[in-house]
């Protein structure tokens, strides 16, 4: 019983404790939010007011091989604490040697400046601006050598902020994809942040995290002292390359300025990955000039009626449903047919039209009426069947990439209220729907990659301090579009637009091509399709090898002048892209010439200097007499086992020719002639002005283009 009122006891005051500690608790905080609020909030203005973040350094964007695209350099900018003790003191003696050297350094008015500074002296300034723009780190080391920036001097107040400006080295390349930074208050995010393109996906990877620091006052200088380190951001690998991305580059502008278009975009995707290796987007900007303006690959400006290449997904449809094949021959006749109160044309409408001929070539042609004839015939009156066989290909929903601003594709449902009597033709050869262009290259890679869809991908691995921190897989969106008897018509009909149609002119000598032009009349937004005369999309998608599918590229030119057919606007991009892409990362092929016939020989060297030819030559073990290296440049061919050279010697007093050397050999070669040498662009020369053969003048200037 005794051992029970002790334990009663013991509990009744711990209670007792706990409830008076608790009550005093309950005290001190109405004390602090009623009583001494006014103490407590200038407790905590002083704290905000003597803290600043440390900025984390910002990841960078690389290229493949992880050459980077996207970087932060650190700016500074410059304050005075002009209540400082040392200040305060020296201020009537020093200011004038101290807004002389300022002035001196920035290049700004001296008087100016020291009527600023006694300005803000008189109201006890903290936090005077010196300068109003930013200053790199070699700025901010020379500008603390100032005489007056001794700590012995005026140096004690200074108080440096640290910055950091996102650039791209190179230039405007990919610029839209890469993505901008959005600095200041906008949409309820404040500060340097990631807004769009990769750099706005990617945004929690690259930012890193802040960290924070005291500013203390050590004897009149003010420093931020350390409280959490910054987490640096980490590094983004693209998927992106920046040869091919420069070349691809290059080869759409020239067509855009050749052809005055509105915009146009080009994309290179690897087949089985789905890595985007290029994209590039270039439109008309304000001042009437080419850039990067906006990425209509992906986003909703460039989505848009496909057009002819869309009538690939309308056979393969009726193939998949087992009602035609690709021997069915269907008349398309002079090239006009008339369905539901609508006329349809072909292209060639007016030169005799084609006739009786299979659905192959229907697709090889690319007849409107043909492909209109093949889809109403078996799915008028079942147009659901027709529209939800396309909608299992996946072509009615977004990629979902992740990029702010992503297109949305839109195909019409017959039972939507904008269905109408011709919808179904319409629909079958690439109007009345939209699709963007990245999103016509995923179906066209599926077809190339064995009926297996892929997401595109950007981005392959994030790096932190150089090491493999997370690494993306391949996404598989729908592992068959469709039967593999399907599959294997769709390539043969794609290749044979490439051996017997419309895209004979992409052809080469050295791999095989598969792929589907389009041309499409579109409309001036909502204002309909004649609103200024007629508008047209040309386009061209394909794969290559057609044989062995490596890769797969779309082009898209909106608004041509002039001609504006796919084969011959958006073809010649093509063909030149994919040279490129042939000569950078696929195997050359055997030419498989008559072994009967003699071997041409195969030339090694085009245009050397004698000695770089002949150290070469002892390196690969050519057999090569220096007797036979005469004159200043040679010619290096290799024919079976014999090296056969040629000099191309440089005679004095005339013009030699360059073409087809690097610019730093041409550049050497025609100054030791005595000319003046102005080159543009890069890699090796394509042009020269002055003529080879033509007597030099003296102080003549000769000019390079260089591709």
């Amino acid at each position: 019983m005794e051992i029970r009122k002790d334990i009663t006891l013991r509990f009744g005051i711990i209670y007792f404790v706990v409830m008076v500690v608790t009550a005093a608790i309950v005290v001190k905080l109405f004390m602090i939010q009623n009583v001494d609020t006014e103490k407590w909030e200038s407790i905590a203005r002083n704290l905000k007011s003597a803290t600043s973040e440390i900025q984390a350094k910002r990841g960078n964007v690389c290229a493949d091989d992880g050459s980077i695209l996207a970087t932060s350099i650190p700016y500074y900018e410059l304050r005075f604490d002009l209540q400082a003790p040392r200040i305060v003191r020296d201020y009537a003696e020093k200011s004038n040697a101290f807004a002389k050297e300022v002035a001196g350094f920035f290049g700004i008015s001296q008087k100016q400046f020291k009527r600023k500074l006694d300005a803000a002296f008189r109201k006890g300034s903290r936090w005077f601006l010196i300068y109003p723009e930013k200053v790199n780190y070699n700025q901010l080391q020379n500008f603390k050598r100032l005489e007056s920036m001794k700590r012995s001097n005026f140096g004690s107040g200074l108080i440096v902020i640290g910055d950091s400006e996102r650039i791209m080295p190179h230039g405007d390349m990919a610029s839209r994809t890469i993505g901008t930074m959005n600095k200041g208050a906008y949409g309820g995010i404040h500060g340097n942040v990631g807004y769009s393109g990769i750099e706005g996906i990617m945004e929690n990877e690259l930012a890193g995290v802040n960290g924070l620091a005291l500013k203390q006052n050590y004897s009149g200088h003010w420093v931020d002292v350390p409280i959490t380190e910054p987490q640096d951001g980490r590094d983004v690998i693209t998927t992106l390359n920046v040869n091919l991305q420069d070349f691809t580059e290059n080869a759409l502008m020239r067509q855009m300025q050749k052809s005055q278009a509105e915009w146009g975009t080009a994309v290179v995707m690897e087949v089985a990955t789905g890595d985007i290796k290029a994209i590039a987007n270039i439109g008309r900007r304000k001042d009437g000039s080419y850039g990067e303006s906006y990425n209509y690959a992906l986003g909703h400006a460039g989505c848009s009626e496909p057009g002819s290449t869309f009538k690939l997904v309308s056979l393969m449809v009726a193939m998949e449903d087992g009602f035609v094949d690709t021997t069915d021959v269907f008349d398309v006749g002079i090239g006009r047919w008339d369905y539901k109160g609508q006329t349809i044309y072909d292209s060639d409408y007016g030169h005799g039209g084609h006739g009786a001929i299979n659905v192959k070539e229907i697709l090889e042609l690319s007849s409107n009426v043909g492909v209109a004839k093949v889809i109403t015939k078996y799915y008028e009156g079942r147009e659901t069947d027709f529209i939800d066989r396309i909608y299992n290909f996946g072509l009615n929903k977004p990629l979902g990439l992740g990029f702010a601003g992503e297109g949305v594709p839109y195909i019409k449902y017959p039972t939507d209220n904008v269905w109408w009597g011709p919808s179904l033709a319409w629909i079958s050869y690439g109007y009345e729907i939209k699709l963007t262009p990245i999103q016509t290259l995923t179906f066209y890679n599926a077809v190339a990659n064995n009926g297996c869809m892929v997401k595109p991908r950007f981005v392959k691995e994030i790096r932190e301090n150089g090491l493999l921190y997370r690494k993306f897989d391949t996404e598989v969106l729908n592992p068959s579009i469709c039967s593999s008897s399907t599959l294997a018509k769709a390539k043969a009909m794609l290749e044979g637009v490439c051996t017997e149609g419309t895209g004979r002119s992409l052809q080469n000598e050295h791999f095989p091509i598969a792929g589907k032009t389009g041309t499409a009349q579109v409309a001036y937004d909502n204002e309909g399709y004649l609103k200024g005369g007629k508008k047209y999309q040309a386009s061209f998608c394909g794969y290559f090898p057609a044989d062995d599918p490596k890769y797969t590229a779309i082009v898209v030119v909106v608004g041509p002048k002039g001609s504006y057919y796919g084969g011959s606007v958006a073809g010649p991009v093509f063909k030149e892209v994919v040279s490129k892409v042939y000569a950078s990362f696929l195997e050359p092929r055997d030419t498989n010439a008559d072994e009967h016939q003699q071997a041409k020989p195969v030339q090694i060297v085009e245009k050397g200097f004698r000695d770089d030819v002949l150290e070469a030559s002892e390196e690969l073990d050519l057999k090569v007499e220096e007797d036979q290296l005469q004159g200043d440049l040679v010619k290096v061919a290799l024919a079976e086992q014999k090296t056969d050279v040629s000099s191309s010697a440089v005679k004095a007093g005339l013009v030699p020719s360059v073409v087809g050397m690097t610019g730093s050999d041409a550049l050497f070669l025609l100054e030791k002639t005595g000319l003046k040498v102005k080159l543009r662009g890069v890699g090796k020369v394509s042009r020269q002005s002055l003529k080879a053969g033509l007597k030099i003048r003296k102080g003549q200037t000769i000019y390079l283009e260089l591709s």
